[in-house]
C-alpha cells in the first residue's frame, strides 16, 4: 500500500507569480490546460498500490480547491484530501503534524511532492529503487550547470551506492551539479527524524522564552520543519538519505514565465501521455503549428494561426486572422481579429482589441546546455524593469492598434496606449 502528498504550500507563498495568484491558487493554475497539480495527482494515481493523496497546505478550502478535489476523486477513482496547515509549517512541518493521517493504514511508503514543480514523475523508478534498497529517504535528484546549482539544494552523492553524503541548500559556492527536484519517496521511519526536530524546537523555544520579551522572532514555532536544512543536512552521510538520478523533464515553478515554460514540456509529453489533449488541423478549422491544447468550449476563427506551444482555456474567443504562439490564453479572454500575441499570459476574462500586438521576451534555458535550467531571477535589475513574458491580470481591456511588449498589466486595468517594459498599476 502506497500514498503521496502534494504540499501546495499557502497564500504568502508564490508572490513571484502575481498577479496570476491573485485569482486562482498557485497550485490549481492551469498549466498546459489543467491545473498544475492535476499533473502530480495523474502520476500519483497511476503508480500500483496507491491508495490515497493527501495534499497539505495552508490555504482556506475555498469553492474552487473544493471543486477540483471533488473532480480528481471522481476522474481518478481515488481518495484525494485537503489536509489544512494551521499556521505556515514549513516543508516538513505538515507532514508531522499530520503524521497520523499519512500513516493510516500502515502504507510501505509514501511519495512527498512539491507542487511548484513540473516533471515526468518517475515514480515507479524510485519505488523500483527503494524496494531494492530500503532507506528512510529517497530524493529525486537532476543535473545543473555549475552556475545555476546554487539556486537549488546540491547533492553530493556516493557514485557507487547513491548515498547522500552531502546536502547544502542554495549554497554559495559551488558544491556538486546534483540537485534536488523536491519529488520524494520516504519510510514511515522518516517521520522519526522530523518528530527529533520539533523536540528540538520545542527546547529552543522554551529557552527563548526563558530569556523573556527582548527575544522576539528567535523561535518560529516547533511545529516549523524544513526538510531540506533541519533533515536533509543534518542526516546526510549517515546511511539514511539516497538519491535516484532521473534525465526526464524537469523545472520549477516559480514565476509565471517558468509557467510558460512548464507548459511547453507539459505538452511536448502529451505526445506520449495524453494524445487526444492535442488539438489536430482539421478542414475548416485553425491552422495547427507543433503542440497546442484548445479546450472544447473554445470559439477559434479557422483563419487563426496557432502555435507553437499555446494553451487556450475554457470559453476563450479567437477571432479571424489571430496569431498565437508560446503563451497561455485563460478562461473567458477574448481575442479579437488580427491580434499578435507572442511569450505572454492573457488573463481570465481579459480582451486583447482588433490589431493589437501582446508580447514578451522568453527567458527559457539555454537550449545549447543540456544541464541549464530556468532563470529565477528578480524581476528588476538596477532599478529597470528586465524584459520578461507579457502578463495581462484578469479582466484587463487592451484597445485596438496598440503595443504591449514585456510588461505586467495587473487586474482590472483598461488601457488607452502601448507600453513598454513597465508594470501597469
Amino acid at each position: 500500500m502506497l500514498k503521496a502528498v502534494i504540499l501546495i504550500g499557502g497564500p504568502q507563498k508564490g508572490t513571484r507569480f502575481r498577479p496570476l495568484s491573485f485569482e486562482v491558487p498557485k497550485p490549481l493554475f492551469p498549466v498546459a490546460g489543467v491545473p498544475m497539480i492535476q499533473h502530480h495527482i495523474e502520476a500519483c494515481a497511476q503508480v500500483p498500490g496507491m491508495q490515497e493523496i493527501l495534499l497539505i497546505g495552508f490555504y482556506q478550502p475555498d469553492e474552487p480547491l473544493t471543486q477540483f478535489l471533488e473532480a480528481a476523486q471522481q476522474e481518478f477513482n481515488l481518495p484525494v484530501r485537503y489536509l489544512q496547515e494551521f499556521a505556515p509549517l514549513g516543508t516538513g512541518g505538515g507532514l508531522y503534524h499530520f503524521r497520523d493521517q499519512i500513516l493510516a493504514g500502515s502504507p510501505e511508503a509514501f511519495f512527498v511532492l512539491n507542487a511548484d514543480v513540473c516533471s515526468d514523475f518517475p515514480l515507479s523508478a524510485m519505488l523500483e529503487a527503494h524496494r531494492r534498497q530500503r532507506h528512510p529517504f529517497l530524493l529525486l535528484g537532476t543535473t545543473a550547470n555549475r552556475t545555476q546549482s546554487l539556486n537549488y539544494g546540491c547533492i553530493v552523492e556516493n557514485p557507487q551506492t547513491h548515498e547522500v553524503l552531502h546536502y547544502v541548500e542554495k549554497p554559495s559556492t559551488f558544491i556538486s551539479d546534483i540537485i534536488n527536484c523536491g519529488i520524494y519517496l520516504f519510510s514511515p521511519e522518516a517521520l522519526k527524524p522530523l518528530r527529533d526536530v520539533f523536540q528540538r524546537n520545542q527546547q529552543d523555544g522554551q529557552f527563548c522564552l526563558a530569556l523573556g520579551e527582548d527575544s522576539p522572532g528567535l523561535w518560529p514555532g516547533a511545529g516549523t520543519i524544513r526538510l531540506e536544512q533541519d533533515v536533509f543536512s543534518a542526516l546526510a552521510g549517515q546511511g539514511q538519505i539516497y538519491v535516484h538520478l532521473t534525465d526526464g523533464i524537469w523545472s520549477q515553478i516559480k514565476s509565471a514565465g517558468s509557467a510558460l515554460y512548464a507548459s511547453r514540456l507539459y505538452l511536448s509529453r502529451y505526445q506520449d501521455t495524453h494524445p487526444e489533449r492535442l488539438a489536430k488541423h482539421t478542414p475548416g478549422g485553425p491552422r495547427i503549428r507543433g503542440n497546442v491544447y484548445i479546450h472544447p468550449t473554445a470559439k477559434v476563427a479557422p483563419s487563426a494561426v496557432l502555435g507553437p506551444n499555446v494553451s487556450i482555456g475554457k470559453g476563450v474567443t479567437v477571432g479571424e486572422g489571430v496569431r498565437l504562439r508560446e503563451s497561455i490564453v485563460l478562461h473567458g479572454a477574448t481575442l479579437q481579429e488580427h491580434t499578435c500575441v507572442l511569450h505572454s499570459i492573457v488573463g481570465w476574462g481579459s480582451t486583447v482589441g482588433r490589431w493589437a500586438r501582446v508580447e514578451g521576451t522568453p527567458n527559457d534555458p539555454n537550449p545549447n546546455d543540456p544541464r541549464a535550467r530556468m532563470d529565477s531571477e528578480s524581476l528588476f535589475k538596477d532599478g529597470k524593469l528586465l524584459p520578461a513574458i507579457t502578463i495581462l491580470g484578469c479582466r484587463v481591456r487592451i484597445p485596438a492598434e496598440v503595443l504591449i511588449l514585456n510588461s505586467i498589466v495587473l487586474p482590472h486595468k483598461e488601457l488607452s496606449r502601448s507600453f513598454t517594459n513597465q508594470i501597469i498599476l
